[in-house]
């Protein structure tokens, strides 16, 4: 096995089956002693099947003998950590070295369809599989005591991609994949940061990611879009302690390698770093003014989400954006207009049509071709159905779930959407590789008969999808 394919492996391959559990009720004296009995270092409680917690020896130590309570006094209930973090049996094993690792913890519960506990998977039995896999990675980033770690970690993540790239691994696959490792990187470094200068760093505060990377959509040119909310009852000192970590948190991840965005949407710039209250109120102006700057900058946030800190500023966020759109669709047909507006590069007699500029002979830009209208034109249909979460593929099966388009249309467009990533991210590679900055620009005389083919083929759905968006939002009002 391609030691880059084993992150894309299903964990029921590799989960242990036999799993030691308990009833929720069982007194933590007869858990205590079952776990002796099995030699084993923690119990999965159950109750009909369901995993609802478990209890490891830290829990015996810290919250029964540490505490001084009598252990007779308590249940599993009493002590368990819940809810628990679990995997489906279909996820990769990737997932559950990220949980793992985002969690700070040793082993994940398997879970299959109906949600029923049947098998546990630790992370000593993920680093058995292969010494040598890109696994290891995630473990670095995670063990990582300096800033000069990170910005090598960095520079691996990128290695990984470039040698994933081609191996067979599918898309959307080696994307989530990236943004789970440059989830992992920022996670650490606001570790470290607040470890060395910001222990004191009030809690009442969120740092969100926006855009693609809030949809977990990044690809090897993705710069930074990030914001923070905060509490409204922060004091003025706890205020100013947040906007000095944030100038230091986007100054390290510039120096890691993590490109600055051209628009100025980082925490450290005071229009993106506001109070709950605040946000809300610029929530509003945007939404009752949807001035192109105010769909662009709009569309951007609401792909809002938590990457460190208090996540009930995200779902009181989300909250007020679908109680809008459910009364209010203006915002929504303004951002599908948007979204339909970059027609596809095919001319007459379906020949594709490429730039004529110096700089760009013979390309022609992937992103505003399809991928734009794609992800655009999901997000406002899904906002306009109450779907606040997920990225664009996620969004798409809740539309199908929702009867806002049939499963058929679905699976086309979603193999397109893949396609053209594919094309940007292989394209992206081969910039790197020859020593050029990665931008959405395809060679089209690079690509095979095949590619062509299907890049024709892909043009073609983006079409239909912008005829439905049309007919869908009747932006045919919208234009008189």
């Amino acid at each position: 096995m391609a030691e880059g394919n084993l992150l894309f492996q299903p964990v029921k391959n590799y989960f242990r089956h036999e799993v030691v559990t308990c009833r929720p009720a069982d007194s933590i004296l007869q858990v205590a002693a079952k776990m002796r009995e099995e030699n084993i270092s923690s119990i999965v409680v159950c109750e009909n099947g369901q995993p609802l917690g478990i209890v490891t020896d830290r829990d015996l130590r810290n919250k029964v003998v540490a505490e001084g309570v009598d252990p007779a006094q308590l249940t599993a209930a009493d002590v368990m950590n819940s809810p628990l973090i679990t995997v489906n049996e279909d996820d990769f094993i990737f997932e559950a070295l990220y949980q793992i690792s985002r969690n700070n913890i040793h082993r994940v519960c398997v879970i299959d369809k109906e949600q029923r506990l049947i098998g546990i998977l630790t992370d000593s039995d993920i680093l058995r599989l292969q010494t040598h896999s890109p696994q290891k990675l995630v473990r670095d980033i995670e063990e990582a005591q300096t800033f000069n770690e990170l910005k090598a970690l960095h520079k691996e993540i990128q290695a990984l991609v470039l040698h994933l790239v081609g191996t067979g691994v599918a898309t959307r696959d080696l994307v989530t994949m990236i943004a789970h490792l440059n989830d992992q990187l920022l996670m650490r470094l606001i570790t470290l940061l607040r470890a060395s200068q910001f222990s004191d760093l009030s809690d009442r505060f969120a740092l969100i990611v926006l855009g693609s990377e809030g949809r977990r959509e990044q690809t090897l040119t993705t710069d930074q879009d990030n914001a923070i909310i905060y509490g409204d009852d922060l004091s003025q000192t706890q205020i100013e302690r947040i906007e000095a970590f944030s100038r230091v948190l986007i100054d390290n991840l510039i120096e890691i390698g993590v490109p600055p965005c051209p628009g100025g949407i980082m925490a450290m710039n005071a229009p993106w770093r506001r109070s709950l209250a605040e946000w809300e109120e610029t929530l509003q102006a945007w939404l009752s003014s949807p001035t192109p700057e105010n769909i662009l900058t709009g569309s951007m946030f609401f792909d809002l989400r938590t990457i460190y800190g208090d996540a009930s500023f995200e779902k009181e966020i989300k909250g007020v954006l679908a109680a809008y759109f459910a009364r209010e669709k203006a915002f929504l047909v303004h951002s599908a207009a948007n979204a339909v507006r970059f027609r596809t590069p095919v001319g007459l007699f379906g020949r594709i049509k490429v730039e004529r500029s110096e700089e760009h002979r013979g390309q022609l830009d992937i992103k505003k071709a399809g991928i734009f209208t794609i992800t655009e034109g999901i997000k406002a249909l899904a906002l306009e159905s109450g779907i606040m979460h997920g990225g664009t593929r996620e969004r798409l099966q809740s539309l199908v779930a929702a009867k806002v388009v049939n499963q058929s249309f679905a699976d086309d467009l979603e193999a397109s959407y893949n396609f053209l990533v594919f094309l940007r991210l292989r394209c992206q590679v081969e910039a790197i590789r020859t020593g050029r900055t990665p931008d959405n620009y395809i060679t089209l005389a690079r690509l095979n008969h095949m590619e062509k083919g299907r890049l024709k083929l892909a043009f073609e759905e983006v079409d239909e999808f912008q005829e439905f968006m049309s007919a869908h939002f009747r932006l045919h009002l919208l234009r008189r």
